[in-house]
């Protein structure tokens, strides 16, 4: 049974390995698959898509923290890679994710708290896929905004 919190997304096959996905949003996303499946490189491949959901939602949730937490925060970039299995199904086994941080006068212990928080939980993208037996890691860095003179 389908509840007020389920989401749905419609993806439809455009011949070879292509398929677009349409969220119910109405946002529009085109997929295409390796080379070696007919592939053309028309689009993300969906594994890729799967990183750049987790990056959006830690990157979402630590941006909203550390604004809650008074954080004069101008970005915050993160880096994702990860490892994946060697046999079918390729999942993926490790993720690392990267944060670098902007701002003037950020407080390292605020921004570190906010990536935790991100990990363990807010993030329902990664979470998942920690329930799941993925290994995720994650380190920051924190760069100061300077003002032009």
């Amino acid at each position: 049974m389908i509840g007020k919190s389920d989401m749905r997304a419609t993806v439809q096959w455009g011949g070879d390995v292509r398929f677009s996905a349409t969220s119910e949003t109405g946002h529009n996303i085109e997929m295409d698959g390796p080379a070696q499946y007919g592939g053309n490189n028309v689009g993300v491949r969906p594994m890729e898509l799967v990183l750049i959901g987790i990056g959006g939602c830690t990157t979402f949730d630590v941006v909203q923290i550390l604004r809650k937490g008074r954080q004069d925060i101008t970005d915050c970039c993160v880096k994702i890679s990860a490892l994946r299995a060697d046999h079918e199904p390729k999942v993926f086994t490790d993720v690392h994710v990267q944060f670098i941080v902007t701002g003037h006068n950020l407080n390292p212990i605020k921004v570190k708290r906010a990536i935790d928080l991100s990990s363990q939980q807010y993030c329902s993208a990664s979470i998942m896929m920690q329930r799941g037996g993925v290994r995720f890691t994650h380190d920051y860095e924190i760069r100061e905004t300077h003002d032009a003179t």
